[in-house]
């Protein structure tokens, strides 16, 4: 299952979209580092094709994709030095397979700033410089250690010194691990060490409904947060945390009324899953019948087996073929049968890449 850990400085709201995203209730009061112990919690991926194949099925089960959320002690200047929650904040990314960065997007002198004032782009650098001094003293720690090996003429050792060297000088630079350069073979030398900032990280610019949002005020703040995360290579995505947590208490039937009341357009977390399937590079399939309609998560350009693979490793290693259609095609036919009939059913060997909205039936030894 997809993990994603929720990070950022304190009072930006990350407990507040924990509980919009899991309904959950943890601490998210107006002080630091009132989020103490990780938090986790497990979200459905919103998905409105889901509920037409289990309509189309007569599905017993509808079970969706789903993201593992991770909640996580606001991180301060110093926390690689031990500051605030320090390395024990640290410790807990690193489970991670991608970070959600909560950054404060609006103004409102009632919540306090952990440096006073509001600029993003600062924040963000207080953030990243934290995950590569942390990451910085790791790779430091691994060089010493196989110093011996190296000198020893072991070839493997030597490659991923050579891997960690690059590493170091992306950081002196004042990239991250992400952006060093490295080869495919280079990452995986270097994978074992899960590097905080070799993940890819999504920018969740926190609004606030009725507030003094910065994208709105044109005093340069925005725009220097948006060249940031351009020149990091990072995708963001806007949201209120804070209305998205009270509409966890809106009967389904009200919300669009509520989200038009309060001038909030589209759903937030929708987008911020849409964000995070982007950032990674995921996308979803299907396998539909009478007794489930499930949605998978897979990496995008993924083969047929190992799309197989999220449901069991024998669609991997003893994949025969596959048949495929794409839900708009499955729908508009009206039944199995009629998309065969329409030549919409593709029966796909090994080397066929799976698309997002495929339905899958596969077939192994």
């Amino acid at each position: 299952m997809l993990k994603i850990g929720i990070v950022g400085l304190p009072n930006v709201g990350k407990s507040t979209l924990f509980n919009a995203l899991t309904k959950a209730s943890v601490p998210a009061e107006n002080y630091p580092f009132c989020t103490i112990d990780p938090s986790v919690g497990v979200v459905g991926v919103p998905d409105a094709r889901l509920a037409l194949l289990t309509q189309f099925s007569k599905s017993a089960k509808t079970i969706p994709a789903a993201i593992e959320f991770v909640d996580i002690a606001g991180l301060v200047k110093g926390a690689a030095e031990g500051e605030g929650l320090g390395n024990q904040f640290l410790a807990n990314i690193r489970e991670t397979d991608a970070i959600l960065q909560v950054v404060r997007f609006f103004d409102d002198p009632n919540i306090v700033h952990v440096d006073s004032e509001v600029e993003p782009y600062k924040d963000i650098e207080v953030i990243n410089l934290e995950l590569a001094l942390a990451d910085g003293e790791q790779v430091r720690k691994r060089r010493d250690k196989i110093a011996g090996d190296i000198r020893s003429g072991r070839e493997e050792f030597v490659a991923e010194d050579a891997a960690l060297a690059k590493v170091m000088q992306a950081f002196a630079a004042g990239k991250l691990a992400l952006h060093a350069g490295l080869t495919e073979d280079e990452k995986k030398l270097v994978a074992h060490l899960n590097l905080l900032t070799m993940k890819p990280i999504l920018y969740a610019l926190n609004r606030k409904s009725g507030g003094h949002n910065l994208d709105e005020l044109a005093d340069g703040r925005a725009e220097r947060a948006y060249d940031l995360i351009k020149m990091l290579g990072g995708r963001y995505i806007f949201l209120d945390a804070a209305t998205e947590r009270e509409l966890n208490d809106v009967a389904d039937d009200d919300r669009e009324g509520f989200r038009q009341e309060l001038d909030v357009s589209e759903d937030g977390l929708a987008g911020l899953i849409r964000g995070a399937y982007e950032t990674l590079g995921l996308i979803s399939f299907f396998t539909t019948g009478e007794d489930e309609t499930r949605a998978w998560t897979i990496t995008r350009g993924s083969t047929a087996p190992v799309a197989g693979a999220a449901i069991h490793n024998d669609f991997l290693t003893k994949f025969i073929r596959a048949e495929v259609v794409s839900t708009d095609d499955l729908l508009a036919a009206g039944s199995y049968a009629a998309a065969r009939e329409a030549a919409k059913v593709a029966t796909c060997g090994k080397d066929y890449i799976v698309r997002d909205g495929d339905v899958i039936i596969f077939l192994h030894g």
